[in-house]
């Protein structure tokens, strides 16, 4: 969509507000960028697009700019309800997401894929699969490259891979995925959203400008409302789907597809990503012969009970980017033997109550760290529970509570706003304190 001569305020300058400034720049528009909070690393990227043009308003005098504009672009980590929306909003300028502009300027067809866990890996190994079968694509979006900076290569691909979270879906108006992909719902984000209800309705978003001639791939147990879409299912727990998992093999309907011991992606959780995948290569036309070739060489993203070192018959996990209370329960129930649990994290504004029974019965004892660890131990009455004041610490305290044949697991169930920059460092942290451990087996 040609940008030139128009006046555009974006909010935010994190990855996806730089990414849809420097798009809109292209463009040819007159871009404002209003950023509430100002910082060293700020500066230097409002240094960079001043020099191309751009107009960068920081801290409190981004959250009263008095100018108009044609187009208003919001990054999707800021809250609707803070100053520098508001002041947008009180003009009555429209208002999209990076997510949209990007998806207005896209060359080729989209496959989104959204849910409360699993997206990342979905995302990746949905990509894998394409690119495996011979197809030119990429991933962006929530996954890390901004969709606005992807896009820029979208006339050279067959098809555009995205992660999406709830956040961009608020504020789409045209984006219509070819095929959208809907994996799981739990209870995230209500630090944000008022309750589940709310949530749910922002991730239903995907659904919403597909047509007949697309596609949803679906989790057969969520009671999701009709769809225009044609819709291909999956499940891990029940044979009332299109793709299955039954003895430990992925079926499309009564076809053997492949046998899930023999990919590095274990457990029901990972079952299911396993089908989205396929599902979407599907909805593309792609051989599953050839899709079940590129899943068995896939190896998992980092951060997702990722495997760090075995010492002295302890197995290390690293699932740093289970940040709500269903990724941490996935985790557990793949773990090996008995677990040592590291959790806790910023308080997203649920309670950690629905996991206690599983705690009570498949963890020996849990470490917990940061502002909600206190709070945790209360919601786990039964089990065992030390609440440290680091991470560092939360790993000497699970090396000697930790026995031969246990796992200790890093799912913290939460965020890492309170400790750290994001999940990624979060999770190096951790392997780095384990990594620094000494073997004490003569």
């Amino acid at each position: 969509m040609n940008q030139s001569g128009k006046k555009a305020v974006v909010l935010g300058l994190g990855h996806s507000g730089e990414a849809a400034a420097a798009l809109l720049l292209d463009q040819g528009a007159l871009v404002t960028v209003c950023e509430s909070s100002d910082s060293a690393a700020l500066r230097e990227k409002a240094k960079a697009l001043r020099a191309r043009g751009a107009k960068v308003l920081l801290g409190r005098e981004a959250e009263s700019d008095p100018e108009t504009y044609n187009l208003a672009v919001l990054s999707p980590g800021i809250d609707p309800v803070v100053p520098i929306v508001r002041n947008v909003v009180a003009k009555n300028i429209p208002l999209i997401g990076e997510l949209e502009l990007a998806y207005q300027n896209c060359a080729c067809p989209v496959v989104a894929i959204t849910g409360t866990n699993g997206k990342t890996t979905t995302t990746e190994l949905t990509t894998r699969i394409i690119q495996g079968c011979g197809s030119r694509t990429m991933a962006s979006g929530n996954i890390g490259l901004p969709f606005a900076s992807a896009v820029r290569h979208s006339a050279e691909l067959d098809v555009m891979v995205l992660e999406v979270s709830s956040f961009q879906l608020e504020t789409i108006r045209s984006f219509r995925p070819k095929v959208a992909a809907w994996l799981n719902l739990s209870a995230n984000h209500l630090d944000r959203y008022p309750g589940m209800q709310e949530y749910r309705a922002a991730k239903l978003r995907l659904f919403d400008n597909q047509t007949s001639e697309d596609f949803a791939v679906v989790n057969a147990i969520n009671d999701l409302p009709a769809l225009k879409a044609r819709a291909i299912t999956f499940s891990a727990v029940t044979d009332r789907a299109d793709f299955t998992r039954r003895e430990n093999s992925i079926f499309f309907g009564s076809e053997k597809i492949l046998d899930q011991s023999a990919t590095r992606l274990p457990g029901l959780h990972n079952a299911e990503n396993i089908m989205a995948a396929l599902g979407i290569g599907h909805s593309l036309g792609l051989e599953m012969e050839a899709m079940a070739a590129a899943i068995s060489d896939y190896a998992p993203p980092a951060h997702r009970c990722e495997f760090v070192r075995e010492l002295d018959g302890v197995r290390w996990i690293n699932d740093s980017k289970a940040t709500n209370l269903d990724a941490m329960a996935q985790a557990i129930r793949s773990a090996s033997g008995p677990v040592v649990l590291i959790a806790g994290g910023k308080d997203k504004g649920f309670e950690f109550d629905e996991n206690a029974e599983l705690i009570r019965e498949r963890v020996r004892a849990a470490v917990l760290i940061g502002e909600m660890r206190r709070r945790i131990a209360k919601s786990w009455p039964s089990s065992e529970c030390h609440c440290v004041d680091s991470l560092e610490e939360a790993v000497g305290a699970a090396r000697r509570l930790a026995r031969s044949g246990d796992t200790v697991l890093f799912s913290p169930g939460t965020s890492s706003f309170d400790m750290f920059r994001n999940y990624g460092e979060r999770g190096n942290h951790f392997k780095n304190f384990v990594n620094q451990l000494q073997n004490t087996t003569p």
